[in-house]
């Protein structure tokens, strides 16, 4: 049984054209699809705490608002949904074969008998026998006849013992719950992938609003230059490197404001707003301190909660109820049939009639289609008994390495902000001694960029930091209910 599973590893230390998502196909991965909010849109929203507005007004969007909607229209929960349902069907189908089957059936028949057709009743024996009985006047004695019979009945069908149907119906029963934690891992899939990119729309609206605020203090820098070189007490070169400087801050709040349109693109789609929707996220990007725990604590709490483990130890279930579904069926089957209904002549009598028998089989030889059967259902065990294996190991794996992401990122993050306060201050020194004529522009076009690189830097790292907590959460399968929690919100 295959398991919705989807990709926990992050890369990191990525840079900016992370967030720069080429929003990928639905086709390929369902869950970057959603089915489309259509005229409920607006009944949507106001559940999920949106206020309805007007047309072309960014509607306002909290990540947990996002999350919501996510859990609503995303296309591949939509068809996780739709397996566990099936599923279920399967499972009702299964249960029958112990329920008992009532059956009723009416019928209405019309005969037409020909007796002078019949040997015996032929028109010259009629003449013979008016002779013979004087006052018996056969001559409208009618050699044609018709009936109608009215029929109905109730028909009980019962299997009595049967243990390989009993087994099928546990089997079906432990693969509908495997299903349902499938669907809950997709659950866990859709909060994971809508967080991560509300994440990066943010990470890019910050990264927007440093090019931005680097782009003003680059044009100031041209004025001042261009004046100085108007007044003689700067040189042209000054001039030209300033405009060349400003113009390159141009290029990077135009591929800034780019990037951070087509991820809000990929958040609508996720969550099934319609791509030309305008929002506005209201979240900030987040930083808290994550509480410690070790990887014993980790996988313990990951075997407890891991909707794709659970999912496999009940599909090694179902597994094993099928093979033995397939032993039992050498055993004895016993079943009852009953039957009462009523049959007459219409407008004459009607005469009960009842029906009750049992039936019991024995199988004699079915030895290859028996032994065939089972090396399939062995075969299946066993490949499910070495994915289990390998998942376990697999788990303590995604613990322990979402474990030392964070504590990577996190240490990023401390140097990234470190790495800001000094350029700011490296900044303010070189400008001063520029405005002071005491040095050219150089060292303050290096300061503006190596300041750019360092705030770069810093909410690249913060998202990546926040990224790999979502991704602890998910490794120990507790993300849709502690995500608040891990992101410090």
């Amino acid at each position: 049984m295959k398991l919705l599973a989807g990709s926990w590893t992050a890369s990191l230390l990525l840079g900016t054209s992370l967030f720069a998502q080429s929003n990928p196909s639905s086709f390929a991965n369902a869950f970057y699809g959603s089915v489309p909010l259509k005229a409920d849109s607006s009944a949507a929203l106001r559940n999920d705490n949106l206020k309805e507005q007007a047309v072309n007004v960014p509607q306002t969007l909290t990540l947990d608002n996002a999350i919501r909607l996510g859990l609503r229209q995303n296309l591949g929960l939509r068809e996780a949904v739709n397996n566990e349902h099936a599923y279920q069907g399967i499972r009702q189908e299964s249960l029958q074969a112990l329920l008992p089957t009532v059956l009723a059936t009416g019928g209405y028949s019309h005969h037409e008998y020909d007796l002078a057709a019949q040997d015996g009743f032929r028109s010259g024996l009629l003449a013979v026998i008016g002779k013979l009985m004087p006052g018996l006047n056969l001559a409208t004695f009618p050699t044609r006849t018709q009936a109608h019979i009215l029929t109905a009945d109730l028909v009980l069908e019962q299997q009595l013992f049967s243990l390989s149907a009993f087994d099928t119906w546990r089997e079906s029963d432990a693969a509908e719950k495997s299903a349902n934690f499938q669907k809950m891992s997709a659950r866990s899939e859709v909060v994971q992938r809508v967080a991560t990119t509300y994440l990066a729309v943010l990470a890019d609206r910050q990264h927007l609003e440093d090019a931005n605020a680097l782009e003003k203090a680059d044009h100031l820098l041209l004025d001042q230059t261009t004046e100085r070189h108007k007044a003689g007490v700067a040189a042209n070169l000054d001039e030209l490197r300033a405009c060349v400087e400003d113009q390159r801050q141009q290029q990077v709040v135009l591929a800034a404001e780019n990037a951070l349109a087509k991820d809000e693109i990929l958040l609508k789609r996720e969550i099934g707003l319609s791509p030309g929707e305008p929002i506005e996220l209201s979240d900030s990007l987040p930083y808290a301190d994550l509480a410690e725990f070790t990887a014993a604590e980790g996988l313990t709490t990951a075997l407890e909660n891991r909707q794709d483990w659970l999912s496999l130890g009940n599909a090694l279930q179902a597994a094993d109820y099928a093979g033995a579904a397939i032993r039992h069926q050498r055993l004895p089957r016993l079943s009852f049939n009953g039957e009462y209904g009523v049959t007459g002549v219409t407008g004459g009598v009607y005469h009960g009639t009842m029906a009750a028998f049992s039936t019991l089989s024995v199988p004699v030889f079915d030895e290859a289609s028996q032994r065939g059967e089972q090396q399939v259902a062995k075969a299946n065990l066993d490949s499910l008994r070495l994915e289990q294996s390998d998942l376990r190991t697999e788990i303590d794996q995604q613990v322990r390495d979402a474990l030392l992401d964070v504590q990577t990122t996190s240490e990023l993050v401390k140097v990234a902000e470190s790495n800001v306060e000094l350029a700011t201050r490296a900044l303010s020194d070189t400008t001063a001694r520029y405005t002071a004529g005491i040095d050219d522009n150089l060292p303050v076009v290096d300061a503006q960029a190596v300041l750019a690189d360092a705030e770069s830097r810093h909410v690249d790292t913060l998202y990546q930091y926040n990224v790999a907590k979502l991704e602890l959460a998910r490794a120990t399968g507790i993300l849709e209910t502690q995500y608040r929690s891990f992101l410090g919100r």
